[in-house]
């Protein structure tokens, strides 16, 4: 997916990790987690680690923070906790973690999620930043939410050949390479 003009750049492949946050899912019942492994790796990415903690802050945050801290980690995406029930707390547990906030990924996300789920996305407190080098997104539990974040934002911004920019070209351990 190449937008704009210029050199020709070929693919570098991204090391992420997938964070499915749940009281109930497994790794049987994880689609989620699945669905988001099975698109990274089919756009050539590496999954760099998977795991499942309950929706406690204390644990979201614990499992984020050793991944941001690993070099061998670019990009931490998590599903679930983002609404706004008594126990969703990944934004929480996230957001004192991050260096900088990527605003328009939250907005952009509920502007086409609400294509189609319509006002239900008020719900969705989805949110992106930086953390010591490492991006971090943070969607919704639902296979669906995780397609859209995926498919329409997340791909294109962890593909090196996106114009006039992505994520990739800020990440100077990858251009090292």
């Amino acid at each position: 997916m190449s937008h704009g003009s210029g050199g020709e750049r070929h693919f570098r492949p991204v090391a992420i990790a997938v964070l499915t946050v749940s009281d109930t899912r497994t790794e049987a019942t994880d689609s989620s987690g699945a669905l988001l492994a099975s698109r990274l790796l089919a756009a050539g990415h590496t999954l760099a680690a998977r795991a499942i903690v309950p929706d406690d802050i204390y644990r979201i945050r614990a499992a984020v923070s050793a991944w941001i801290a690993e070099r061998d980690v670019d990009v931490v995406i998590t599903t679930g906790g983002t609404g706004i029930t008594g126990r969703d707390g990944t934004p929480e547990a996230i957001a004192p973690l991050l260096d900088k906030q990527i605003e328009g990924f939250g907005e952009m996300f509920r502007s086409l999620s609400y294509a189609e789920i319509g006002t239900s996305t008020l719900q969705s407190r989805a949110l992106a930043g930086v953390a010591n080098g490492t991006y971090l997104f943070c969607v919704p539990g639902s296979s669906g939410a995780c397609a859209t974040a995926w498919d329409k934002l997340i791909s294109a911004q962890l593909d090196y050949r996106t114009r006039p920019c992505n994520l990739v070209e800020l990440m100077p351990r990858l251009l090292e390479k």
